[in-house]
């Protein structure tokens, strides 16, 4: 297995296994419908945004509050993807 096939195991099961189930439910079918398919720099936001509050992730996924600037691109993914 090469490194990126390892990354993507790693953001997927994190993408699934969160805090709450909210964000399990939001961000598990986005990794599995585009998580394979997500450029270097992209995975990259993407996996810095993992590291985010579940909390903090599901008020900027779900509007209540603006992401901060350096997520806004993944986070429209994540909300045009629902």
């Amino acid at each position: 297995m090469d490194d990126r096939e390892k990354r993507l195991k790693r953001l997927a099961i994190r993408s699934w296994r969160r805090g709450t189930k909210e964000m399990d439910l939001i961000l598990g079918p986005f990794w599995d419908a585009h998580g394979a398919a997500l450029d270097e720099g992209t995975l990259s936001l993407y996996e810095d945004l993992l590291s985010e509050n579940d909390q903090d992730l599901y008020q900027w996924v779900s509007g209540q509050v603006p992401a901060p600037e350096k997520y806004i691109p993944i986070v429209e993914r994540l909300v045009a993807s629902r």
